[in-house]
């Protein structure tokens, strides 16, 4: 199967068209998500940091460097231990209030539920598994206790070898359990158009990664259930959640962090 190196922004409209109708698929017959009532949304603690929003909006090292700099200058006083919430747009919150991101969301939910962790946006709209590994030391900077990671989408995109792909993505929550954290690992998927021998190998990074590195994974259904497929909770884009996406998002994302918590 030969696969195109480049498919952003051109392919993003069929893509779109496939996460939608996939994560309905996917979703179907798991029980309905009660939610949780969510007062206050004015009253958002700020003590997410989001670092970068719009893709290409610098240079790497100049970006990193930003990244590395926002983080520190929020720590002030707060001697909360950190979760960092580490990867790409998903994470980033692009095209939403950096208030109201799936990070900052969790954040709230923490709070209300007494874990007092202080939750660091670090993630970056458009970057891959390489890109990740460029801004490890400003992770590890935060001393975080634990880290979700969530690359990998923007590998299949562009057509990137895998191999590479999975090696970063080793790379990444090897340096980061050696570093001291604890790591919650998100499953991405791909639309079909990319074959089905391309998308098994995709997706089989994820589990053989998890296995290898002895962390928890939180597998693609269960990290987009009641995002995709619901009215309202994606942008026009169909690829990016709506701020309250980020809602569910965040309660997707809680329920595989909540194990590796203190109370």
């Amino acid at each position: 199967m030969t696969v195109m190196t480049s498919r952003i922004p051109s392919r993003y409209g069929a893509f779109a068209g496939w996460f939608i109708l996939s994560l309905a698929a996917a979703c179907a017959g798991c029980e309905a998500d009660k939610g949780k009532n969510d007062p206050g949304m004015s009253a958002r603690s700020s003590a997410v940091v989001p670092v970068a929003e719009a893709p290409g909006a610098a240079p790497d090292a100049l970006l990193n460097a930003s990244a590395a700099a926002a983080a520190v200058a929020s720590t002030g006083n707060d001697k909360r231990p950190v979760i960092v919430c580490f990867g790409d747009s998903i994470t980033a919150g692009y095209g939403v209030d950096p208030a109201l991101t799936y990070p900052q969301d969790m954040q709230h939910d923490l709070d209300a539920q007494g874990l007092h962790y202080r939750v660091v946006n670090m993630g970056v709209s458009g970057e891959t598994t390489k890109d990740g590994v460029a801004r490890l030391d400003a992770v590890l900077a935060r001393k975080p206790e634990v880290v979700v990671v969530e690359f990998g989408g923007n590998d299949g995109l562009r057509g990137l070898p895998l191999a590479d792909s999975q090696r970063n993505l080793t790379t990444l929550v090897t340096a980061l359990r050696k570093g001291g954290a604890k790591v919650l690992l998100v499953a991405i998927s791909q639309p079909p158009e990319y074959g089905q021998d391309y998308i098994t190998h995709f997706q089989a990074m994820f589990p053989a990664v998890a296995h290898q590195t002895n962390v928890p994974l939180l597998p693609f259904a269960a990290f987009a259930k009641g995002v995709y497929g619901t009215a309202g909770n994606v942008q026009d884009d169909q690829i990016h959640p709506t701020a309250s996406g980020d809602k569910v998002l965040a309660r997707n994302v809680e329920a595989g962090l909540l194990p590796l918590l203190r109370r």
